[in-house]
């Protein structure tokens, strides 16, 4: 079966993610992971996350993924035992010392992060006979040079699909530790490159207009067919740091494109997919190294063009069939005139109306939902009959 793959930022993000399609998560913990700005699990959340997985039959990794110096080595082997522990299903790593450090002192199975910038069956060899399970390739490879590699190797390979791109070779950046002194190979990235920059020599402005160093996002949506018919094992998502909205949009597209695939052998209409992506994204994408050459199209130049998207409007938490009655967190402004459309895991409903809103707590009666967060009573207008499960999902309907 394919993996689908999904980011998860704390343990809401991992109930979304298996909720909306994933077969396996892969989280950071607060330590040695190369996102430490995102909402980092602690070993007692791990091992929550671990239970979360293994209810679902899913799987869980944690990336241990950091370049770490001399004074972390005792820490770590400490925190891989603590993992072990955990019943973490892998753990994610790109030094060949810990690689090492987990052979020797925990059973752990052992995946290569991309950071390793794999980019040929000769490299392959040497990290299996170190005892990893599975690879994840370089970003920069295009489709012929994952043939090759797959054609040469027996352990499992993972291929990045969709989010951001480093503007740096797999991601290995010295920017940021150059220009703040936040070392991106030890988790601190300040992402320098999405930074406005202007063109000089000497005292001489050379451009009337500021720039990025920043790629877009990637969007492999149409060579995901072609991965898997030659046989990858793994499909990853990027994201940690994204929100709910995010992961259960993207997650549930490439679910159900994989399964329409798996099932049919074709994809009928790929236009619905990248509809219903362009839902959860605020940057533009391209389709990465796989069939074009870096040019101009790939690179974001004006970062103004990042227009964030509001259509998301809430979180179901509850909901009565009898009287349509449905019990919201709202995370975006709408009115009783509003059109609504509410995605759930298996089903998408479009153009539902409000009859009536209230403010949970106070059974105010509502013309306008304003206060992110705020807790909603909201009964709607409409003939049909709704499946609505706890966290689906309240936007703004589009035409």
């Amino acid at each position: 079966m394919v993996e689908l793959l999904v980011p998860s930022g704390d343990l809401e993000k991992v109930n979304i993610a298996y909720l909306y399609g994933a077969n396996a998560t892969y989280i950071g913990g607060t330590l040695f992971s190369l996102r430490q700005r995102a909402s980092n699990f602690s070993i007692d959340d791990i091992f929550k996350a671990c239970e979360i997985a293994h209810n679902n039959n899913k799987k869980l990794y944690v990336t241990v993924n950091i370049y770490p110096l001399n004074d972390a080595s005792e820490d770590i082997i400490n925190y891989l035992r603590d993992l072990q522990e955990a019943n973490v299903d892998a753990i994610i790593v790109s030094s060949p010392g810990i690689i090492e450090a987990a052979r020797k002192f925990t059973s752990l199975e052992v995946h290569l992060s991309t950071q390793a910038s794999v980019t040929n069956s000769y490299i392959l060899e040497f990290y299996q006979k170190l005892g990893v399970k599975r690879v994840v390739l370089a970003r920069e490879l295009t489709f012929s040079d994952i043939v090759s590699i797959k054609n040469n190797t027996s352990l499992d390979l993972e291929v990045f699909i969709h989010g951001g791109m480093c503007m740096s070779y797999s991601g290995r950046c010295s920017l940021s530790n150059n220009m703040c002194a936040r070392d991106a190979n030890l988790g601190f990235c300040a992402h320098a490159c999405r930074w406005d920059y202007k063109l000089h020599e000497g005292d001489n402005k050379l451009c009337s207009s500021t720039f990025s160093l920043s790629s877009k996002d990637l969007n492999a949506l149409r060579t995901i067919t072609k991965l898997i018919d030659i046989g990858i094992s793994s499909f990853k998502i990027e994201g940690r740091m994204k929100s709910l909205h995010y992961i259960a949009t993207v997650t549930k597209v490439y679910r159900q494109l994989i399964d329409e695939y798996t099932k049919f052998g074709f994809i009928k209409n790929y236009n619905t997919y990248e509809k219903e992506l362009l839902k959860a994204e605020n940057r533009q994408t391209w389709g990465g190294y796989f069939f074009t050459k870096t040019t101009s199209n790939s690179i974001i130049y004006d970062l103004n063009s990042e227009e964030p998207n509001q259509i998301f409007l809430g979180i179901v938490k509850s909901y009565d069939k009898t009287t349509k009655t449905c019990i919201i967190e709202q995370r975006n402004y709408f009115t009783i005139t509003s059109k609504l459309e509410l995605m759930t895991p298996n089903a998408l409903y479009k153009n539902i109306g409000i009859k009536k809103i209230y403010d949970l707590t106070t059974n105010e009666k509502l013309d306008t939902a304003r206060h992110p967060k705020q807790m909603l009573k909201v009964i709607f207008s409409t003939k049909k009959e709704l499946e609505l499960v706890p966290n689906s999902f309240v936007r703004l309907y589009v035409n």
